[in-house]
Formats: C-alpha cells, sequence, structure tokens
C-alpha cells in the first residue's frame, strides 16, 4: 500500500486587498491579496477548505486521522485540529494534531501522512493548512503587508494499492540560527504579552510595527532559499533515482515571483514546466504549495503525473518530495 493525494481544494477570504501599482508590486508580481475579516480565524478557513472536498466526493465519516498546518491558531491551547474535529463532525476515533511550521509546513504534513498510512496506523489522513498572517502585520508595514495573503487548504491523502510510490524523495532541513529573521518576536513564552514592550516603532525605512508584529529580513529569506534549493532538487533526484527530464511539473513555494524566477534559474530549470502564479494570492505561507498544485492540476492537465515540490522559509526550515497526483481527481 502507497500514499496518494485523492483531493485537494482551497479556500480564500472574500476580502481583497489590491497593491499598489508600485515598483513593488512589478517586481513580486503579487497584484492583490485574499485577507480574513476582523472575526474570521483559522478554522473558519479551514472548515471552507474542507467542505468543499466533503461535498466533491469524500466521505467524512471515513477520515481517520486530521493534520492541521497552522502558525495562527484559534489558541495556544487547546490545539485547533481538536476544534476543528468537532466543527466538521468528525469520527471521535479520528485521530487530531497540529503543528507549527511555515512555509515547508506542507511538505512535512504529506511526510507525515505518508508514514502514517505506509506504517499501517491509518488508510487515510486529511491534511489541513491554514494561515492568517494577515493579522500578525502591522498596516503601515510596507515591506510585509503587499506580501502575504490569507487562505486555508485541504488535501485527502488516502492509501492505495499498488508498489509505486505516490510520495517519495522526501528532504529535509533547518537552520534555526536564522529563527529571527522572520519572527512575531512577542506572545510567546520567550516574551508573554504584558512583559514586553508593544508600542509602535518605525525602521529606517519608515516601516511601522511592535513586538507582536511580524518582523522579516526579506534579503536574509531570499539568500537562504537560493543557498538550499538548488542543493534539495538535487538531493531529491538522486534519491529517487530520476532526472529533471523525469518531472512533469515543478511547483515550489510561491513566496513571490522574483524569488521564483531567481529560483528556476538558479536549479537550472529554464525550459522546464514550473508553475509561478502569485499574481492573486500572495505569500499563503504553509497554504501556498497546496493551491498550487490545485491550479496547476485545473489549468494545466500535465501528461506526466510527478510533481517536484520544495518549501522553504520561516524557521529556518526547507523540505522537498516528488508527489505523484496520478489519483488526485
Amino acid at each position: 500500500m502507497k500514499a496518494y493525494i485523492k483531493k485537494i481544494a482551497y479556500y480564500l477570504p472574500e476580502m481583497v486587498e489590491e497593491n499598489p501599482p508600485n515598483r513593488l508590486r512589478k517586481k513580486t508580481g503579487i497584484f492583490r491579496r485574499h485577507i480574513c475579516g476582523t472575526n474570521e480565524i483559522a478554522s473558519d478557513l479551514a472548515i471552507k477548505a474542507v467542505e468543499k472536498i466533503f461535498t466533491n466526493g469524500i466521505d467524512k465519516s471515513k477520515v481517520e486521522m486530521l493534520l492541521l498546518c497552522t502558525q495562527s491558531p484559534d489558541y495556544f491551547l487547546p490545539t485547533t485540529a481538536c476544534i476543528l474535529q468537532h466543527k466538521l463532525g468528525l469520527k471521535k476515533s479520528c485521530g487530531a494534531m497540529d503543528y507549527n511550521l511555515g512555509c515547508s509546513g506542507y511538505i512535512y504534513g504529506l511526510s507525515l501522512a505518508k508514514g502514517m498510512i505506509e506504517s499501517g496506523q491509518v488508510n487515510n489522513v486529511l491534511l489541513v493548512t491554514t494561515e492568517t498572517y494577515s493579522k500578525y502585520i502591522n498596516e503601515k508595514d510596507h515591506s510585509v503587508k503587499p506580501l502575504f495573503g490569507d487562505g486555508a487548504t485541504a488535501t485527502f491523502v488516502e492509501a492505495v494499492d499498488t508498489d509505486i510510490p505516490g510520495l517519495d524523495g522526501f528532504v529535509f532541513g533547518t537552520d534555526g540560527s536564522g529563527f529571527e529573521n522572520l519572527i512575531v518576536p512577542a506572545g510567546g513564552m520567550v516574551h508573554p504579552y504584558g512583559t514586553v514592550n508593544v508600542e509602535e516603532e518605525a525602521d529606517e525605512y519608515g516601516n511601522v510595527r511592535t513586538a507582536s508584529n511580524i518582523h522579516m529580513k526579506g534579503s536574509a529569506i531570499s539568500d537562504f532559499a537560493l543557498e538550499v534549493v538548488p542543493d534539495t532538487v538535487e538531493k531529491i533526484l538522486h534519491k529517487t533515482n530520476k532526472t529533471k527530464d523525469d518531472i512533469g511539473y515543478f511547483v515550489f513555494h510561491q513566496a513571490n515571483k522574483f524569488m521564483l524566477e531567481y529560483l528556476q534559474q538558479k536549479c537550472d530549470l529554464l525550459g522546464y514546466p514550473y508553475w509561478n502564479d502569485v499574481e492573486e494570492y500572495g505569500n499563503t505561507v504553509s497554504s501556498s504549495i497546496p493551491i498550487a498544485l490545485a491550479d496547476m492540476l485545473t489549468k494545466e492537465k500535465p501528461q506526466n503525473p510527478l510533481v517536484m515540490s520544495i518549501g522553504f522559509g520561516v524557521g529556518l526550515s526547507w523540505g522537498g518530495c516528488l508527489i505523484n497526483t496520478k489519483y488526485c481527481k
């Protein structure tokens, strides 16, 4: 038995913010982003994404494990996955757990799903990603506000009776020395609310933020991605005994147009089928790869079902794998 993706769906908040027609929009390729309403939270988005696959052929009574990737949970505790199990009406014998990871989170979730299924622990996994990064962003911080959008995805992974891998060649990496390059300083146990200054401060470029907002060193994140992603491509190919010509599509974390174009060059992927479409979404963090996969499968319908996906970002963390989309309908 091998684990395969059977369904992918996503949900984007109704509210849309347009990026101003300036140099930054041209460089990032992000024209607009979907943003949560004031009272809209991660579980709200997740429910709407999951309901799409339940109305499209997946029987919710059969779900055996719920994995939820988020860095914007409803509460510190309990886990949002437990709340989601109840709100979705999943059976009580269904396992449910959160894990906190960002732009590489979808890859890690697929690996967890594969391990649980192929070790015989469960027959299927509902993998959900949901992020509301906009709630961490100061309205006056124009270095990050135009980049991030909110959204949720649902992926149903199930056992298939075959010897051909559906999820293969996983490669992971971590460099925790760069943890401060993308961080919300206040709110955890290091700097609990009430013990840290959360007054607004402006940087040398006039961007305003507090300790409860996202702080990002964009150049450091870019340098990190350009360093680790090309090597990850080669490691996945070596691990699976494949060449680039064996891959039907390359779908990486959709950070922004400029970074994706640069990575395409650095990875020697010019001329290969390569997804770069952030115009309507922006960077949706852990949701970006499954959104891109869903769009690619709908719009391109590639003959070769083998996809290489790599996520990279906050942590610093990265991961990649091959995804056989043969059974994804």
